[in-house]
């Protein structure tokens, strides 16, 4: 079983290389989502737990299905 801490740790870290993948500064990600750049700064730290609704703005943002924000290895 993972614990909720690393899931989010990992969570964050695959959207930080989504963007960067997207050659998008926290910033522009920020903008697009119309969020506060702390907010993206926030969940890429694993921060915040971040809530279903901002999950589905960051997946439009990189024009992707939300299922594939959840799509990565546990390390």
């Amino acid at each position: 079983m993972i614990s909720g801490d690393v899931f989010l740790v990992q969570l964050g870290v695959h959207i930080r290389q989504l963007r960067e993948r997207k050659n998008l500064s926290q910033q522009n990600l920020a903008d697009m989502c119309n969020f506060p750049k702390s907010t993206i700064a926030r969940i890429e730290r694993a921060e915040m737990n971040t809530s279903v609704k901002t999950l589905v703005k960051i997946a439009n943002a990189f024009e992707i299905e939300p299922k594939e924000l959840l799509d990565f290895q546990i390390k």
